[in-house]
């Protein structure tokens, strides 16, 4: 009866341990604004004529940097606070619905990031987005190599790279990258990256989420120790029972 209560407790500890860890991310999906969407984003709620995420902050160290929220039904339409090219290139809303995220590589990219909380010291943590890769209404050339530079704390990881014909559209992919975390908070971040010249090249972003990838170790540890116990006692009571 001890041992059986000893590994009910360690069943309780990894539930618990498990839940302490799940991290908390707000507006993943860009629906929540100050001032509405359809808009070029500021650093600061209140400034008119421009907007800002709820939960996010978009800075180039000036303002907002050269960054939007867009609408998925108007984006490549002239209502559109950037019009995006979409007759003839395959451009569809985001997968996400609703809002996502533009930002321009080559012209004042601001960081977009969030101070994310509830993470376990060493814990690994899986983030997963929507992104691709259009191009803004007026330009012409083609665009290559454009890709999301993630980071989680001070690690970073690059999304897949995105290359587009002119007046293309590359089509909605889906990205997952794994990060372990070096504190309870960590600051997860954005920035639309090229290592090519383009004409207005607009990164998309949408659909972000962060979700344990694995068990924490101190849970793993706990839980193996207690398969470890169950697998002794149960040897113990084989040979009890072979000698009886």
């Amino acid at each position: 009866m001890r041992i059986k209560s000893a590994l009910l407790s360690l069943a309780v500890l990894a539930a618990c341990g498990a839940a302490h860890a799940t991290p908390i991310l707000l507006n993943g999906s860009f629906e929540s604004t100050t001032s509405g969407n359809n808009k070029k984003l500021s650093a600061t709620a209140g400034t008119t004529g421009l907007t800002t995420l709820n939960g996010w902050l978009s800075s180039d160290g000036n303002d907002g940097g050269y960054n939007f929220v867009l609408d998925s039904k108007l984006a490549a339409t002239s209502a559109s606070a950037l019009w995006l090219k979409g007759q003839k290139n395959g451009y569809t809303a985001s997968p996400d619905g609703g809002n996502f995220f533009a930002s321009d590589a080559l012209y004042h990219p601001g960081t977009l990031s969030q101070t994310i909380s509830g993470l376990a010291i060493g814990g690994i943590y899986t983030v997963k987005f929507y992104y691709a890769l259009a191009q803004q209404t007026g330009y012409d050339g083609a665009n290559t190599n454009n890709y999301w530079e993630v980071g989680i704390g001070k690690t970073k990881q690059n999304s897949g790279m995105l290359s587009i014909a002119d007046s293309g559209f590359s089509g909605w992919k889906t990205a997952s990258m794994n990060f372990t975390a070096t504190s309870a908070s960590e600051v997860l971040s954005f920035l639309a990256k090229t290592n090519s010249p383009g004409a207005p090249p607009f990164l998309l972003l949408d659909g972000v989420s962060v979700a344990n990838a694995v068990p924490e170790p101190s849970t793993t540890a706990l839980v193996l120790g207690g398969l470890g116990l169950m697998g002794l006692v149960a040897r113990r009571r084989g040979r009890a029972t072979a000698q009886a």
